[in-house]
């Protein structure tokens, strides 16, 4: 290889930096800790480590005299995918009892598929996929703001040792948000007050309501309501 086959090793390269550009810009848009730099990164990495792979012929390398030597490309696009786990789960961060960036960690994942498609110059095809990934994170979502949804909030709420009245107070107020409210854990701290959690699903993000009214419970001494997001 020398510079002469430049200009055929870029296209791919090109490619698959405006695809992760694409991704990266929706998931920066949206605020996510991995964006428009780190899918551009993960695509052209991708891209360009397929590309040395199918090139393997022109690798300085010199086999034993008499040898054949057989490239398999598709172990690079293994090991990509293997090692592109570990990236995708720093993006995943635990919060409480949520889970935050699963939607983030995939399009990570995908867009390391996507740089192996151009790499292994299967243009068309990332092309397609590309446009695809596209319009599940942004057609998707459109349309799923207009379809009846709830909102899951983790709730974790203390109340000072001796009020007995406070649980049937604080499930009370809840229960105006979601019937079928579910406890996850019921705690003492070492102060003597008692924690609870409890998972609700709410028709409206905005859980302003839901924070004036447990303020106003008696008994309550702290509270936090942790939505879910990807």
């Amino acid at each position: 290889m020398d510079f002469a086959d430049l200009p055929d090793f870029a296209l791919p390269l090109i490619a698959a930096m405006t695809a992760g550009g694409l991704i990266g810009l929706e998931r920066e848009w949206r605020g996510r800790a991995a964006g428009l730099r780190t899918h551009i990164l993960v695509c052209l990495a991708s891209a360009l480590l397929m590309e040395m792979a199918v090139s393997q012929g022109a690798w300085r390398f010199l086999p034993i005299a008499g040898a054949e030597v057989v490239a398999d490309p598709t172990r690079m696009a293994h090991g990509v995918l293997t090692g592109i786990g570990f990236l995708c789960a720093g993006v995943i961060f635990r919060t409480g009892f949520s889970i935050h960036g699963l939607t983030t960690a995939a399009s990570l994942w995908i867009t390391a598929a996507l740089g192996l498609a151009f790499g292994a110059g299967l243009f068309a095809l990332g092309g397609a996929a590309t446009v695809l990934t596209l319009a599940i994170l942004i057609a998707l979502r459109l349309i799923s703001k207009r379809l009846p949804s709830r909102t899951m909030v983790d709730v974790c709420i203390t109340w000072r040792p001796g009020d007995h009245e406070a649980l049937p107070n604080i499930e009370a107020a809840l229960e105006r948000l979601d019937g079928r409210l579910k406890r996850t854990f019921h705690g003492l701290e070492v102060d003597g007050t008692r924690r609870v959690g409890y998972r609700v699903r709410a028709a409206d993000p905005d859980l302003s309501d839901l924070a004036e009214r447990l303020s106003s419970t008696p008994g309550v001494c702290a509270f936090s309501l942790d939505p879910r997001d990807d």
